[in-house]
């Protein structure tokens, strides 16, 4: 078992390895493995990336993002500019954008609509957080489920048996409907987030509640 203070040290090396991150006004704190950061950064890609950095961690069992974005003079624009763009972004992507609502106030950017897969869900919250000027993303995109239950266990029971990244023998996966949960534990976070990605990624999901316990 890893001490709170070597993953506070890791998770700091970890933050200053990033070449894309300035981690130079992030705190972090741990206490029983999880992680909190504060502090600010200058860009809402900045925030989502020291939050996956501190994930990568052997011993973080869940992380706190309280890092404020605190974008600089030139990077501010007004809401109707962003939400132009965020428009535009978009509709290049392989969804229908046209069922995607865009508000944005206040550089905080909410999405809202129906899509069919939850990749999609990322893709499009992905688009808009790299937009100059967002400083927050809310994803409200629900998902219109197509697939029977028996299928999606089964769709994911084969996923996480083919990952070299998952112990599949100690996940239980459960389908009530259209909603997945998880149960059973994993070897790091790291795993945890890739068990749950591959249950998102079978079709007709809509929910998936995480009870897997990261067990070291």
């Amino acid at each position: 078992m890893r001490t709170d203070s070597e993953i506070e040290r890791d998770v700091v090396e970890e933050l200053k390895w990033n070449p894309d991150l300035d981690s130079t006004d992030i705190a972090v704190t741990v206490k029983d493995g999880v992680v909190t950061l504060a502090g600010f950064v200058k860009s809402y890609v900045d925030k989502t990336e020291a939050e996956v950095a501190a994930k990568r961690v052997a011993g973080v069992v869940a992380v706190a993002n309280d890092i404020a974005v605190r974008l600089p003079a030139t990077d501010e624009r007004p809401d109707p500019e962003i939400a132009r763009e965020a428009v535009a972004s978009l509709n290049q992507l392989p969804i229908s954008a046209e069922r995607i609502k865009v508000v944005v106030k206040n550089g905080w950017v909410t999405l809202e609509g129906t899509v069919e897969w939850h990749y999609q869900r990322n893709i499009a919250e992905a688009a808009v957080g790299y937009l100059r000027g967002v400083k927050s993303v809310t994803n409200l995109i629900g998902l219109r489920p197509r697939a029977e239950p028996i299928e999606i266990k089964k769709r994911i029971e084969e996923a996480f048996r083919r990952s070299a990244e998952i112990d599949a023998n100690h996940i239980t996966v459960e389908a009530n409907g259209s909603e997945v949960v998880l149960k059973g534990s994993v070897r790091s976070w790291a795993e945890r987030e890739e068990a749950e990605r591959g249950a998102w990624a079978a079709p007709g999901v809509t929910k998936v509640e995480d009870r897997l316990v990261v067990s070291p």
